[in-house]
Parts: C-alpha cells; structure tokens; sequence
C-alpha cells in the first residue's frame, strides 16, 4: 500500500448524535492508504482504532465501529468530442465513528462531547503517541493490565481505585477468558498493592486444583494467597440473621407459617438474650452474631408443637399450637441430618462466640500466615446449598467493614465467578438471602470500602439492581444477541454502539468502558503467570491418545464422600 503524507484518512459526511459517517480517502488505485506517522505504519478503518475529527475548534475523538463499501458512480473518460459522459458504479468505503470524548484547547482529553462537527470535518489517523497521551493521567498509579489491541506496544493503565472501589463486571461467553481476566487482574493487583485484601468466590475450582500428582497449583503465588473450602471455613448458622433462618428452615407457604414464624422469633430471641448477657453486652437483638445452640432451639419449639395439660383434668389434649411445628421440624431435622449441611448446622471448629474473631480474621487475610488473597472453593458445596454460603460471605464482607471504624483504610473486595449462579435476575425464592446480600454490597459497599466484583457468562440472567451499580464494565467476547442487548443497555448511551464489536474478540481481549479508563478501550489482557485451571479439555487429543482406563472405583468413593 501507499502512504498518505499526511495524517488525513476521511471527510465526515453525515452528522447523528452519537454516529458519524466519513467516507475515507484513496489512492490513486483506488485503495485505503496506510498512515505513517512517526516510525508507525497505521491501517486506516480498523475496527476498535481512534481517529480524531477536526474542524475549527472542535477537535473530538472517536472510535470506529464499522467498516463498510457503499456503491458511487464515476465519470468515465471519453475521447470522442459530443458523446455523453459514461457514468460507472465503483465502490466507496465508509466508516461508521461512535464519538468518545473532546480534546480540550490545553491537550487534556475530556470524556463527552460538547461541540458536534458539521460535515466536511477533516478525519485523522491517531498514532500510539496521541492515544497514550489520553491515557497518561492513569499512568502514575502503574496499574497496567494489557495493550491497546489495535497498538499493541502501548501498554494500558486502569484506575485501581475506580474500578475497585466503584464496583465492576467481567462479562464474556465460555471460552472468552473469564478467569484469565480475573487471574491477570488480581495478580496485577497485588503486585502493585501488596496489601490488597481480594475475596474470591470460586465456584468451579479453577484458582486451586489438584495435578495429576496428587499437589496442589494455585493461581497465585502460595505467598499471597489462602485457599479455603467453604466447608472447612465454617460459616456456622448462628451468623445467620434472624430473616436468614427463616428463610432457610421455614416453609412461607405452609398453612401454620405466621405461627412458625412468631414462635421462632420468640425462642430465638430468648437464646440470644441469654448468650448476649454472657457477653456482658449493652445491646442484643434477633440478628447480633452470638452463638446459641440449634438443639435447644429445637427442644423448645418440639415442647410448643405437643400436647398440653387440661386447665380442669390435668390431662394432656391438644393446644392451640400442637401441630403447628410439625413441618418447620420435619424441615430442620431433614438439614440435620444431610451431611450437606455439617459445615453449617454443625461446625466442629466455631462452636462458641468466641470463635467469630478467627473467623473474620481468616476471611479478610489477616489470619496465619496474612495473605492478601482468600479464594473460597465452592466446587465441593452442592449446588442447591450455594446460594446460602454466598449469601453468608456477601453479608460477612459487608458486616466486617460497616462496623470496621477504620474502613476507610482498609477496603476489601468481593469478587464474585459465575455470578449468574446465585445473583439471578429472576426472583426466586431459594435465591432470596444471596440475591439480597450481594445487592446490598451493590448498592451501599462504596461507603464502606466494600467492592464487588460480577464475573458471568450469562449477562442478562444476573440481578440488575447489581450490574446497574458497576462503574466498570470489562466485556470479553459475546456472541448472544440477548447478552449483547443487555449489555447495550447497562452501559451509558453514547457508548452503546461500541458493543457491537463484542462478537469479534479474542481470548482474553476486551472492551473496556466506563470509570476505569478515560476511555473506551478495546485491550489485550496480560497473560497471567501462573494461569488458572480453565483451559478447554482438548477433545481430539484425549480421544486420539487418551487412558484406555480409569479407575471407577476412586471416582464413586470421591462422588459417595463429595471430595474431588
């Protein structure tokens, strides 16, 4: 190709808003010339690259999103004097720019556009020196996390503190380079602040595995991190809120609920009474996190469901409540005698109040040794008993630093995989508790130095009251037009066109917009080192070369004692 001597690549001739339509230049072959500018040779139309569109003292900066021919005549040379000129069809290429942002008269990029170009602006190419430029105010925090993707050797910084700190998503279909995005994000993270405090939710086990060896790989250095099973951590049920119990050993459907419900509050309130002065507590409600024994609770309410006796005959008859508990008894014994539900209902290491100080000091790192990393394994927790284990870790998050008075200076974040899983948009019951913790983080954990981060593939089945709240929005490939759609429509308007691009990325490559950038960026994450365990089972090599055996009998003793 040739050269273009000058960084003009095109000439807007259609002005809508948030779209504008240039056609670009050619050669004399009728070819898109590339642009050098400096020692850089740049394609000119490359969907995801900048240009910028002068005209007068507008100067505005935008991103291409299409690329496309649109059929123009031209007049054809004829010799002979009197005839008609021939007109003949040829191809014009077109380009559609969503605009970004404006440069100010003092070279600072501004998110937004006051001053809209008429037609006839010039468009120009941009060189890797004037986009690090719009990108240098991030660089001084040395948060880089990949490169541009249409200029590989600029390196991109993100805002740790927006995008920690104002919540935000990774989005992306299977395959698209979820977990690597995490992995490389958090690995950055620590690296640059050593005294990060990250909280992974792992549903899949893809941050600690067991090799072939029988040893475990950690996608973290073992120096900064803490892998916990969720059933060894113990997050024991007098944690749980008065609403929580209810929710998890009652029926609301049950004819004699509001009876359940009534008593339940009155024994429970009488435990924790009873715990609290123990304590020597000013103050102690339904909800105070003390210990209070499962048992005795049952005992009392088995007491009320039996027979009474008679005001006249002594006898025992039946009262006003025998009966009523038959179901919320049957429910709890059912839990108790699930072996799902020991790491809960009965915890062997927090049996006392006294316990809650460990606890919350292995949750947030600050246990031995101190890690600025815990992951939660909850590959081995049973699907249907999830959604209450994450709703006890988004509450214990939450909690922790609302009552922390020094929260300002120590902000924790939540980071939440496969969060479509247990944050659902649709509003079941059994996704209640999790649902509403998580949404509390979304909505009031900036205050108080909570963070969360949503990692889904499923965009449009996860709560919208949370992907509402994200500042940042991290969009790995999606092909769904459902998901693309949802996507579109979360993020501000004048950005909703870059989603179409979507569809067309890489693994582990992105569009990035929101707080975190000072503009929308279409990125190349950083390979992390080590990576996580996500990489897709190679199916040809397996059936080709793979054991003509397995030992069956490993597998069922590990599926009849739920340990992978």
């Amino acid at each position: 190709m040739s050269t273009c001597g000058n960084t003009v690549i095109g000439y807007v001739v259609d002005v809508q808003g948030n779209l504008l339509t240039a056609t670009l230049v050619e050669d004399d072959q009728g070819r898109v010339p590339t642009v050098t500018i400096g020692d850089e040779d740049i394609l000119v139309g490359q969907i995801g690259s900048y240009v910028a569109i002068r005209q007068n003292a507008v100067h505005i900066i935008a991103i291409v999103t299409r690329m496309t021919e649109q059929e123009a005549l031209a007049a054809a040379t004829i010799d002979t004097p009197g005839e008609d000129v021939a007109r003949l069809p040829f191809a014009k290429r077109i380009a559609r720019l969503t605009p970004i942002g404006s440069i100010s008269a003092n070279g600072q990029f501004d998110r937004g556009v006051g001053q809209y170009p008429t037609t006839g602006a010039e468009v120009h190419a941009i060189g890797s020196a004037g986009i690090a430029r719009m990108f240098e105010r991030f660089q001084s925090k040395g948060f880089s996390v990949g490169t541009v993707a249409t200029h590989p050797s600029l390196k991109v910084c993100l805002d740790p503190s927006n995008l920690f700190g104002r919540h935000f998503a990774i989005l992306g279909q299977t395959g698209s380079g979820k977990s690597w995005t995490v992995a490389s994000l958090v690995q950055r993270a620590v690296e640059v602040m050593p005294r990060a405090h990250i909280i992974i939710l792992d549903l899949h086990g893809e941050y600690c595995w067991k090799r072939e060896d029988g040893n475990r790989h950690y996608a973290f250095a073992d120096t900064i991190v803490r892998h916990v099973d969720a059933r060894e951590l113990e997050i024991p049920y007098w944690l749980m809120t008065y609403a929580e119990l209810c929710d998890l050993l009652i029926d609301h459907t049950d004819f004699s609920a509001h009876n359940q419900t009534a008593v339940f509050r009155e024994v429970l309130g009488t435990l924790r009474l009873a715990e609290g002065k123990k304590l020597a507590l000013v103050r102690t409600t339904l909800d105070t996190p003390v210990h209070f024994d499962l048992m005795t609770l049952r005992n009392a309410i088995d007491a009320k469901n039996g027979l009474v006796p008679s005001e006249s005959t002594g006898k025992l008859i039946k009262g006003p409540l025998t009966g009523a508990f038959d179901n919320f008894l049957m429910r709890l014994d059912s839990k108790l005698n699930d072996v799902r539900y020991d790491f809960l209902l009965k915890p062997k290491i927090r049996k006392d109040s006294a316990s809650l100080t460990s606890l919350l000091r292995d949750f947030v790192g600050l246990g031995t040794p101190k890690t600025a990393v815990t992951v939660i394994d909850l590959s081995s927790v049973p699907f249907d008993v999830r959604p209450t284990v994450a709703a006890q870790i988004g509450r214990l998050a939450f909690e922790f630093n609302y009552w922390n008075s020094q929260y300002r200076e120590f902000p924790i974040l939540l980071m939440c995989e496969e969060a479509h899983a247990y944050i659902p948009r649709a509003s079941e019951s059994q996704f209640a508790s999790s649902r509403k913790s998580m949404e509390r983080i979304a909505k009031e954990g900036r205050k108080y130095g909570v963070g969360l981060a949503v990692v889904s593939q499923r965009p449009h089945e996860v709560s919208e009251t949370v992907l509402a709240q994200c500042g940042t929005f991290i969009c790995l490939r999606i092909t769904n037009p459902d998901d693309q759609g949802y996507v579109r429509s979360l993020v501000p308007e004048s950005e909703g066109d870059l989603v179409s691009v979507l569809a067309g990325l890489g693994r582990g490559e992105a569009l990035v917009l929101g707080e975190a950038v000072p503009l929308p960026t279409r990125l190349q994450f950083d390979k992390p080192n080590p990576t996580p365990n996500s990489d897709d089972v190679d199916f040809y090599g397996k059936w080709k070369d793979g054991p003509a055996d397995l030992d069956v009998d490993a597998i069922v003793k590990r599926w009849r004692s739920q340990e992978r």
